[in-house]
């Protein structure tokens, strides 16, 4: 098996095993709450919350938000702006956040009202933030043993550009990548070797082969 399908059937395995995981402990439908539902998303009621959490922690800004989000589950889940930014006017709304314009952004802050929903709902956090740590974990294993000098050291691969040294145009694709592959998390088997394939081809292509 390639490196490119082990990948897919892992997107896959991960999300199905976390989300049953947080299904068993929250319990079906209830508050909308329930991990990583089809397309490896979580439900709005946990994105809601996971956000607030964050606000609670320090404000910030919508893209800062999605990579906070993204570092929680080490790569695994990054929310679009099309789910972060609804659910941030949405918490506006009811009040569990504030909004205060800083140049061309918003800056979102946790309000009290928020802040006492949090502590209503500490059990719920809990458990979802358990659920990231879990998925990271096992991210950070993948990669470790997917990478070809595993065992030698755990150190970032050498060559690999950090986000400011990447061209934005760079930084673009990857992050459509990451989107495309997480709308192909709960694929039947025959469509998950096609998506290897293809991504063994834009390998290949990349390394100029």
């Amino acid at each position: 098996m390639t490196k490119e399908t082990k990948w897919v059937f892992f997107i896959s395995s991960t999300m199905q095993a976390a989300s049953s995981a947080l299904r068993g402990r929250l319990g079906p439908g209830g508050d909308g709450r329930g991990g990583f539902g089809p397309g490896r998303k979580l439900g709005s009621a946990d994105l809601q919350l996971l956000l607030l959490a964050l606000l609670a922690e320090k404000p910030g800004h919508g893209y800062e938000l999605i990579k906070a989000v993204e570092e929680q589950s080490h790569g695994y889940y990054m929310p679009s702006p099309g789910m972060v930014y609804p659910a941030l006017t949405y918490l506006e709304e009811i009040g569990h956040a504030s909004v205060a314009p800083e140049g061309t952004r918003k800056l979102y802050s946790a309000t009290d009202s928020g802040r006492k929903d949090l502590a209503d709902n500490r059990a719920s956090l809990d458990t979802l933030l358990a659920q990231l740590q879990q998925i990271g974990r096992r991210m950070q294993k993948f990669r470790r043993t997917m990478r070809p000098d595993h065992g030698v050291h755990d150190t970032a691969d050498e060559g690999d550009p950090s986000p400011q040294e990447a061209a934005p145009e760079l930084q673009v694709a990857r992050y459509d990548l990451k989107l495309a592959l997480s709308a192909k998390a709960d694929i039947p088997h025959a469509e998950q070797v096609r998506v290897a394939d293809i991504l063994r081809k834009a390998a290949a292509e990349i390394r100029g082969q």
